[in-house]
């Protein structure tokens, strides 16, 4: 196995959901999405945004799309127009995530 980050061979779609970020993540085959599965977990996950996402992490698994998808609560800084971050929808999450590193 070797070490590469996910923007290698995933892609990506982020936004907001009130105060907290839906963050989707697939591949285009079952191999790699059994990386996915294996490697991105709600701790990983946690522990890469943990200087944005306060609260609980969800990870919704939908393996005939071949993607992952988690919802990061307390990320938004409130959401939408009540927050003062630059990225209040958290359109930008998806790119993060694909900065993480992973054994493949």
């Amino acid at each position: 196995m070797v070490k590469t980050k996910l923007r290698e061979f995933a892609m990506a779609r982020s936004g907001d959901k009130g105060d907290g970020s839906n963050v989707g993540i697939f591949v285009t085959n079952q191999a790699d999405y059994d990386v996915l599965r294996r490697e991105v977990t709600v701790e990983r996950v946690k522990a890469h945004f943990r200087h944005i996402c306060f609260g609980e992490i969800t990870r919704y698994e939908a393996p005939n799309l071949l993607a992952l998808n988690f919802l990061l609560r307390d990320s938004l800084g409130g959401g939408g127009s009540e927050s003062l971050k630059t990225d209040a929808q958290g359109k930008t999450h998806g790119l993060g995530l694909l900065e993480m590193e992973v054994e493949r």
